[in-house]
């Protein structure tokens, strides 16, 4: 784990974002990240594919840009246990 420094904004839209959606500060960044990084990814897919992606990612053990990149699109491999 590491420390990312975001401006004083982003926090707030983070805290904004993550007290509507019930979430913690870092679940709430920890999403945003995931959402661009498939994104950035695979920019075909809208927002409902790539919240498709996140759940059969989290099904399979995790998000693993490892396994995003080697497996099919649709079935992401699963990733070390305790790394999301």
């Amino acid at each position: 784990m590491g420390i990312v420094k975001i401006s004083d904004q982003m926090h707030e839209n983070l805290r904004v974002a993550a007290n509507a959606l019930s979430r913690s500060i870092n679940a709430q960044a920890e999403h945003w990240m995931r959402v661009g990084m498939l994104t950035e990814m695979h920019p075909e897919l809208d927002h409902r594919e790539i919240s498709q992606q996140l759940i059969r990612a989290e099904l399979a053990g995790g998000l693993d840009i490892a396994g995003v990149v080697a497996a099919p699109l649709g079935k992401p491999r699963a990733s070390s246990p305790g790394k999301h």
